[in-house]
């Protein structure tokens, strides 16, 4: 049997919103790479018309390559498993996979499984974001996460102490992938749904409020946190370059946002906020 590969070279920034379409197109089996990532599909159970419009789309917003080819089938889950590396954060947060063995010891274990859904901690937005979590107080907090994805902040704020997580995201694979991360890791104190925040509600306010998106839904979205966000709470946000950090600051400073950190890491940037 053979399979249809593309393999899509582009700006990471774009990476998941592009692998999420190419999975509309009718790709079922995905991989990530340091370039982008490589998406598989039985031949010609695809929609190529789609795939075209999506290729035009994106080729009109970014730099970014397209090439297909044929190839036999072969045993997706060993080739991704040869691929998808442990991840050590700041040297007190482990992120691996359930198949990998590692004898060491570390302060917080998180297992995640990532499939299509985007967070495993490679990327430099998921690093950042969990190493600022483990310098936030927790315990016993409400922490909403806002575009979730595999789950990984939720978990790590659940292993951090967090009293209740409510976590969301506007794709249906990240929410089924993000609860079998939730459940493998034994916390059962994420409530998690599918929407965007401005079509969902939630009772009361929040202690934490972790956004790793894009830059632009946080500028939109920040209006939106800050009025969730208790007294004094905590916005932790990612998914930005440095530079984009002071437009950030004077979207956030209007409401009463006032930068407490910051961190970079290869050009990638954080930003935590106080109300």
């Amino acid at each position: 049997m053979y399979y249809s590969r593309l393999q899509v070279i582009c700006d990471l920034d774009f990476s998941e919103l592009i692998m999420a379409e190419v999975a509309e197109a009718g790709f079922d089996t995905f991989m990530e790479t340091e370039k982008g990532f490589e998406a598989y599909v039985e031949m010609e159970k695809y929609d190529k018309e789609y795939l075209q419009a999506i290729k035009d789309k994106y080729a009109a917003l970014t730099p970014v390559v397209f090439f297909q080819d044929r190839i036999q089938k072969q045993n997706w889950n060993e080739e991704w498993e040869k691929n998808y590396e442990p991840i050590i954060v700041d040297d007190r947060c482990l992120i691996r996979a359930d198949f990998h063995k590692i004898e060491k010891k570390y302060q917080y274990e998180l297992i995640i499984t990532p499939k299509m859904s985007f967070g495993t901690g490679h990327h430099q937005t998921t690093y950042l974001m969990i190493k600022s979590q483990m310098d936030i107080d927790h315990q016993n907090k409400r922490v909403m996460d806002a575009g979730c994805g595999t789950s990984i902040l939720s978990v790590m704020a659940s292993k951090l102490g967090a009293r209740e997580v409510e976590a969301f995201d506007i794709d249906d694979w990240s929410v089924s992938n993000g609860q079998e991360n939730i459940d493998v890791n034994g916390c059962t104190n994420i409530h998690q749904q599918q929407g965007k925040l401005s079509d969902l509600t939630f009772e009361g306010t929040f202690d934490i409020i972790l956004a790793n998106i894009n830059k632009n839904v946080l500028l939109d979205e920040i209006k939106l946190y800050q009025g969730y966000l208790a007294p004094g709470g905590h916005l932790l946000l990612s998914g930005f370059f440095t530079s984009d950090i002071p437009d950030l600051l004077q979207e956030a400073s209007p409401f009463g946002l006032r930068e407490v950190t910051r961190d970079e890491r290869e050009q990638w940037a954080s930003l935590l906020l106080q109300k």
